[in-house]
């Protein structure tokens, strides 16, 4: 991709398009970040500024875009034809379909995925009937130790949602059938997590037993029953 000259001369041109832009405040620090390197005389940090895009805005976009998904592990800088950095790929991915997954105005999804570190994500795309909306996890996402907190972040985020429209009187875009069905899967779902998560505390505890059991019989018999 054809880099941006940036150098000493470039500080009128970013200065002007600070001062006929509304920036959010990332596309400032980073502005200024290139404006330091400016008056430092830094090739090496203008450079790699510059292999971000041939505009300011492509290269603050894309430079945001890029610490983002550094925190989630993801390191490979590679552009689409338009020069939009590319979406990482994330890993173990999840679809969990909630609702009539027969169709598709009637059912919603909690997509989960991790980084190369192992940080978690998810995202929904909901629907009510009619209304919904969405989007799949990306790493401006928030951010999760693990995938049980991640998913149970999904779980009541979603929830809350569908609860929320509980008995509204527009019932063409917040059918009532869906939102029941919907939060009645979700509970299905939460009930048989508790019941996954009992079933390996309880293995866990027979696991312990026996590792109990056979330091008593090789202290006595000066021999293991498992070997």
């Amino acid at each position: 991709m054809e880099s941006l000259i940036l150098n000493l001369q470039s500080e009128k041109v970013i200065n002007k398009y600070i001062h006929e832009n509304h920036l959010v405040k990332y596309e400032k620090g980073i502005l200024n970040e290139i404006l330091t390197a400016i008056k430092k005389n830094d090739a090496g940090s203008l450079s790699w500024f510059a292999s971000f895009g041939t505009s300011l805005r492509h290269i603050t976009m894309n430079v945001y875009a890029y610490r983002k998904q550094l925190e989630f592990g993801f390191t490979e800088i590679s552009f689409d034809q338009h020069g939009w950095l590319l979406r990482p790929q994330f890993l173990d991915r999840e679809d969990l379909v909630f609702g009539n997954v027969d169709r598709y105005s009637e059912h919603s999804i909690i997509y989960l995925g991790r980084g190369e570190n192992h940080i978690w994500t998810y995202s929904l795309n909901y629907s009510y009937g009619m209304a919904g909306g969405g989007s799949l996890i990306s790493v401006y996402d928030t951010q999760f130790k693990s995938r049980h907190d991640a998913l149970t972040a999904g779980l009541n985020e979603l929830k809350e949602m569908m609860s929320a429209k509980l008995g509204n009187s527009d019932i063409s875009n917040y059918n009532q059938s869906v939102l029941t069905t919907t939060l009645k899967d979700i509970a299905k779902f939460e009930v048989a997590m508790v019941q996954l998560s009992l079933f390996y505390i309880s293995l866990n505890a027979l696991i312990q037993l026996f590792i109990y059991i056979n330091c008593c019989i090789a202290i006595y018999t000066n021999s293991y029953l498992f070997i």
